[in-house]
């Protein structure tokens, strides 16, 4: 991923087009006319070597022949042509090109190289090309120019790149950036996000993707662009013609657009499904301040209204707000007596000004409430205008308490209320037309909050990670393969489940008949029933063809059950490979729900986790939800109240809650077996029984392949780099622990900030505040191994934090800054230079070309480590109480002494 040279497409100062036509109607005419009249300040110098001027303005014959290298080339030329032109422009000193030809196929990877050399960007091909209204910019052949304004659009379709800019030109909305991707050969989803997650012209990005490649690297940079400002996104292809076939219950569940969704989710993307609540989405998030909370208030002057705005929100599962005893009664105290006393707050059709007024003012101190929505019917006693001025006077009288509780309106009428509505949008206050598109408006709001507070939370400990024996599953499906075959048994499967801490019922493996009634006999001296079930490697869903037989009570009670069984499956499946069958006690929990627990392999996303109703319906029921490993408890948990059986999961009559912990650190577990085994590639553990008293496997099912011969798709997400943490023993401080930075490590801060001196946290952060808020600390570990690196220390006997070094790369991964911040108390000690030494080894591993830092200049003892460690100091542009420090990895003497001195300290 790289945003480099990206600023030569988006705000280029000077554009050429290569195949200036003056043909009218063609593309090369098209594109000449929109660069031309759009209102760029800089030169447009026109290329074709069948004309010395065009309509009047100067055409050169070729790219040599241009008096300056342009920063952006559009080319409108045949496909043919692309990449000499690509290899020209690139020598020339072009940085950017926009290439609108269809019809590439292979010449695209010829044009990739021939661009590389110089790092020059290439837009498309078949593409429409880009616009940036801000500037003055249209470098594409639409048939209009988008006004300008603050929203950014970035599409995988052309067509629908022209018909977004119709559809928004009638209604007055701007863009900072569009941009028709095309094929994305170079210039992708991932880049463009990256770009203008830092764009300050842009206060809201929207998207429309018909596919996602490169995935980690699309929800790497998704990731960063929705914690600073909100991104909606439409997918279409939201239903699939059907599942394609799968071993697993789970391959039919994970269809490819649940994939998408679990995708976007994880990313704090939200996801709508038409163009109105694409824009709508984008209006209501960039003007309203994020909910913290979802109780939702209703004021009107209509019941009737009040009443639909509430069934609406019902419908979408939206909270309504409950009047606190407070509030009721300074409402009674400003109402008459015939307002509604509940939610919504009727305040009756004769309202005026002052009573709409009178009401909001309270329901803004009101504690019960986290948003407000003012409805209006218009009436003969109040002009909808006059009652919009007492709204906003009041919201313009109490901005600190509606910069936390919004409040938005939704004036019903048309002629009567289109002045209400233009104040409204005069001072950016959210208008809605119709209480449904109000509550959608809210619903979108609370959706997005959900998904930023997934991105801060900090996730409770998943206990017994210690108890993993991955020796012992490598050692097994290693015997699988070799076996040469790619199905484990349900036995071997439960092997390895067992071998990350699953329970699992015990299951003995039965040759024949005769073998089942001589186990069952023995597993029955201990459980009142047994169940038999048959081997076979061709039969992946046992009840399905009669393969299981349950409350067998004696051991010739199972024989003849083995018998009927195999008769059965035989003239069923002839074909079928029998292997035996195996014996299991007959687990009897009676209020145990089946659930489903599994993985697939997505196309586009790669492994993905499942969870949901289980048992023979599964399919049927289609109950379940996704989610992209790796998981923590935390997104585990809300994995889980995804799902309808969730709710009976939480208890429901005299059925006790089932232990929710115990499943969510199942699926922590699953997470971690398929990152650390990539050559599972199916798992189905159903039905998976919950209760009161916990979790037990009862079936499962696992599909294998040779990752050597069959590498098996990355993860989207990196997981935590584990194999970089190390011990050390530094003298007088002893064994420390030295290791990557986890989401849970968030309480340790607070204490380790305060035996921080504030002037160690003025030089480290800027300033002397040595309290942060959550949010600010889940930004410091929530971090994306991908693009982010943070070594802390730990002492291994109190378990506090000692120090911290950081790294935060650019988006195109080969620089980046660091900073590193030490226990005040601990400084000197050599701890500093064990957290840089971590930091920078792991930057060479990595490919990192360079590492900057800024340093007080009165900061000597960190000056002198960093010309110690290899780093250059110099002065720093516009301050001169700041040093800039520069680290490369040719710095073979410092390596050196790195490697020295760590060889020295670990023990």
């Amino acid at each position: 991923m790289t945003v480099r040279n990206l600023n030569y497409l988006c705000a280029p100062r000077s554009v050429a087009l290569i195949g200036a036509s003056a043909r009218p109607g063609s593309v090369g005419d098209t594109v000449m006319q929109n660069l031309l009249t759009a209102g760029f300040a800089g030169p447009v110098m026109l290329v074709n070597p069948k004309y010395s001027d065009v309509n009047g303005h100067k055409c050169y014959a070729s790219v040599a022949d241009l008096p300056e290298a342009p920063d952006l080339a559009v080319l409108a030329t045949p496909p043919d042509t692309i990449v000499e032109l690509v290899q020209q422009l690139g020598a020339k000193g072009t940085r950017a090109v926009i290439a609108l030809a269809a019809g590439m196929g292979e010449r695209k990877k010829d044009m990739l190289a021939a661009a590389k050399p110089y790092c020059l960007r290439v837009l498309g091909p078949n593409c429409i090309g880009y616009m940036g209204p801000n500037i003055g910019l249209n470098a594409s052949f639409a048939h209009r120019a988008p006004l300008a304004g603050d929203l950014a659009f970035l599409s995988q379709s052309g067509a629908l790149v022209t018909a977004v800019i119709d559809w928004a030109a009638g209604r007055g909305i701007g863009f900072s950036h569009v941009a028709s991707l095309g094929e994305m050969a170079d210039i992708d989803l991932g880049d463009m996000l990256d770009f203008l997650a830092g764009d300050a012209s842009t206060r809201a990005i929207l998207l429309y993707v018909e596919a996602v490649t490169h995935a980690p690297k699309f929800i790497s940079a998704a990731r960063r662009a929705a914690r600073v400002k909100p991104v909606v996104v439409i997918k279409t292809g939201r239903h699939a013609g059907g599942a394609h076939a799968a071993l697993s219950h789970t391959g039919a569940l994970a269809g490819s657009d649940a994939a998408y969704n679990a995708a976007f989710r994880r990313s704090g993307l939200l996801r709508v499904k038409t163009l109105d609540e694409l824009f709508a989405a984008a209006e209501t998030l960039s003007r309203v301040p994020r909910l913290h909370g979802e109780r939702l208030a209703i004021l009107t002057n209509g019941g009737g209204a009040g009443v639909l705005a509430t069934d609406e929100l019902q419908d979408h599962k939206g909270t309504l707000a409950n009047v606190e005893p407070e509030t009721m009664e300074a409402l009674n105290r400003v109402l008459p007596s015939t307002w509604s006393h509940g939610n919504p707050i009727d305040i009756i059709g004769d309202a005026g000004t002052k009573r709409y007024a009178d009401a909001l003012e309270v329901l803004l101190s009101d504690k019960q409430s986290d948003a407000i929505l003012v409805l209006h019917c218009p009436t003969a006693t109040v002009s909808a205008t006059d009652a919009a001025k007492a709204v906003i006077d009041i919201v313009a009288a109490h901005r600190d308490i509606v910069a936390g509780k919004p409040v938005m309106t939704c004036w019903l009428g048309d002629p009567a209320v289109r002045e209400a509505r233009d104040l409204f949008e005069e001072h950016k206050l959210p208008s809605f037309e119709s209480t449904s598109e109000a509550i959608t408006g809210f619903m979108q709001l609370v959706d997005h909050a959900r998904s930023q507070n997934e991105m801060m939370r900090t996730p409770a400990v998943a206990s017994g990670k210690d108890d993993y024996d991955a020796r012992a599953v490598h050692a097994e499906i290693e015997k699988i393969l070799k076996s040469g075959r790619s199905v484990a048994s349900a036995l071997e499967t439960k092997t390895i489940l067992a071998a990350y801490g699953i329970s699992t019922d015990k299951a003995v493996p039965a040759r024949d008949p005769a073998e089942v009634r001589a186990i069952a006999a023995d597993v029955l001296k201990t459980n009142e029933a047994c169940v038999i079930k048959i081997a076979s490697p061709d039969i992946s869903h046992k009840s399905d063809v009669g393969g299981v037989h349950l409350n067998l009570e004696s051991g010739a009670a199972a024989e003849q059950a083995a018998i009927d069984m195999l008769s059965k499956i035989k003239a069923r499946m002839p074909a079928a490979r029998m292997e035996g069958f195996t014996v299991e006690p007959m687990i009897r929990r009676p209020d145990a729900l089946e659930t489903i627990v599994g993985m697939s392999v997505d196309s586009t996303f790669g492994p993905m986790l499942l969870f949901g109703a289980g048992g023979v319906a599964v399919e049927v029921l289609r109950d379940s939800a996704l989610a992209l490993p790796p998981l923590d408890m935390h997104l585990a948990r809300q994995m889980i109240d995804e799902t309808r059986i969730s709710r009976l999961l939480k208890g429901y009559r005299d059925h006790a809650p089932a232990d929710l912990d115990a499943i969510a650190g199942t699926l922590v577990r699953i997470s971690d077996l398929i990152i650390e085994h990539p050559e599972i590639r199916e798992l189905d553990i159903n039905p998976l029984l919950v209760d009161k008293d916990g979790v037990i496997a009862i079936d499962a099912r696992m599909k294998l392949a040779d990752e050597r011969a069959q590498p098996r798709m990355p993860l989207a997400i990196r997981p935590y780099p584990a194999h970089l943490s190390r011990e050390v023993t530094i003298e007088r401080l002893g064994k420390i622990v030295i290791r990557p930075i986890r989401p849970e490590d968030e309480p340790r801060y607070q204490k380790f900030f305060s035996a921080i001196s504030e002037e160690d946290v003025r030089r480290r952060f800027f300033t002397g505040r040595r309290t942060f808020p959550h949010e600010f600390l889940a930004t410091l570990t929530q971090i994306d191994y991908a693009r982010e690196m943070a070594f802390i220390a730990i002492d291994e006997v109190t378990d506090e934090l000692l120090g911290v070094s950081r790294l935060v790369l650019d988006p195109d991964l080969t620089r980046g800054e660091f900073g590193i911040l030490v226990r005040s108390d601990l400084q000197g000690k050599g701890l500093g230079w064990q957290l840089m030494s971590a930091l920078l080894n792991y930057a060479q591993d990595e490919g990192v070309e360079q590492i900057t830092g800024l340093v007080h200049a009165d900061n000597t003892h960190m000056l002198d480590m960093a010309t110690d460690l290899g780093f250059e100091t110099r002065p720093f542009a516009g301050d001169a109480a700041i040093r800039e420090v520069i680290w490369h990895p040719t710095a073979s003497s410092a390596k050196s002494g790195r490697k020295q001195m760590a060889k020295q300290a670990v023990s």
